[in-house]
């Protein structure tokens, strides 16, 4: 059996649409316990935070959860909908984890899958409009989460000290490069105004996740959405505009005007978590490019009568196909990857012994 208070828990982010997905749910389940449906606020590395819209409270996973997830390449992220139940010393277990109607995730240098957040809505991408103002990696913040049913908008932050010359040049540039229709804003974070801009995303049940490099300007952001200073925020180096890590852990909070926002750590690196044909539909202008190349087999490097080299920016497609590369090297297995390792470190050894020829090495 399941207790949900719908009204509670909407001011929280419970959506018709997750209710109904916890009642399917909770009635496959063989549970003779009466399991109450809270959302996660936080996780930490062995309890979690969750909440009933009026309280707070810390629970820990059953380890047959867990386990389950971890075989399913997952485990519990901010904005997951879980239900619990009390043992007889009164201490929380969560015992089930709803499927997530909407999941990020991204993989780290070896691979492996790591949850970022669930059900959330709108991703606001932050990018501030100083030194830390990057085409290619909002691209990838894009391919994150554009592949997830979620909607993105793109957030330019510190637009109080960049001049409105260059707020014109940079928006004019992402919408020269980005996919039609992108929602953009240049805005300053600390300014309340900023709530007022965004109200679109902010209604009630709603919940938007902030994601962008550390010293973008997201825990600023979060602040002045809450009209209150939660979170931490740090400087940013003055040579390179790079900003400290105040956010260390992602974090659910609710909103006055109805929603919630999930704020998260700064990332250097990202490498989303999706297949070939969802990195294409992001890069719709070079799928749709690429059947009038000459060759039905081109890369687009150098062949002769690429159609993809001739009408997208050179950046663009050289992250394009960063992205592709490192797909691939996310889907092969331990000894695929072992074999292209041997590979290269055999043309490597070919390629030094034609250098000793040519220069006359015995």
């Amino acid at each position: 059996m399941i207790d949900l208070n719908v009204e509670r828990l909407r001011s929280i982010g419970l959506t018709p649409a997750m209710a109904q997905a916890a009642f399917a749910f909770s009635s496959t389940i063989d549970d003779t316990k009466r399991l109450r449906l809270l959302r996660v606020t936080e996780v930490h590395r062995e309890t979690i935070v969750v909440h009933d819209g009026e309280q707070e409270a810390s629970g820990r996973p059953m380890p047959r959860l867990t386990r389950e997830l971890a075989d399913a390449g997952t485990a519990i992220a901010v904005g997951d909908w879980v239900l619990l139940a009390p043992d007889a010393h009164g201490e929380l277990w969560v015992h089930e984890r709803i499927p997530p109607l909407t999941h990020i995730a991204r993989r780290d240098a070896d691979g492996r899958r790591h949850p970022v957040v669930s059900n959330v809505d709108t991703a606001l991408l932050v990018m501030s409009l100083d030194d830390d103002f990057n085409p290619r990696r909002l691209e990838r913040f894009l391919t994150l989460v554009q592949t997830q049913g979620v909607v993105p908008v793109v957030v330019l932050t510190k637009a109080d000290v960049v001049t409105p010359v260059r707020i014109g040049q940079a928006l004019d540039e992402l919408r020269e490069r980005l996919p039609a229709g992108l929602e953009m804003l240049a805005l300053d974070g600390r300014d309340p105004a900023s709530a007022q801009a965004l109200a679109p995303w902010l209604g009630t049940g709603q919940t938007l996740v902030l994601l962008g490099s550390s010293g973008a300007g997201k825990s600023t952001l979060t602040n002045a959405l809450l009209g209150a200073a939660v979170q931490d925020t740090g400087a940013v180096r003055e040579h390179d505009s790079r900003g400290k890590h105040t956010t260390t852990s992602r974090s659910l909070h609710r909103l006055p005007s109805g929603a919630c926002v999930i704020d998260t750590p700064g990332v250097r690196t990202l490498r989303p978590d999706v297949d070939e044909a969802s990195l294409d539909a992001v890069f719709g202008d070079i799928a749709a490019l690429a059947p009038l190349c000459r060759f039905r087999d081109c890369q687009h490097g150098a062949e002769p009568g690429c159609a993809v080299r001739e009408g997208v920016s050179p950046d663009r497609l050289r992250n394009y196909q960063k992205l592709q590369r490192e797909l691939r090297r996310d889907t092969q297995t331990a000894l695929e990857r072992e074999k292209q390792l041997s590979q290269w470190k055999t043309l490597m050894r070919a390629g030094r012994e034609r250098g000793k020829q040519k220069r006359g090495v015995g």
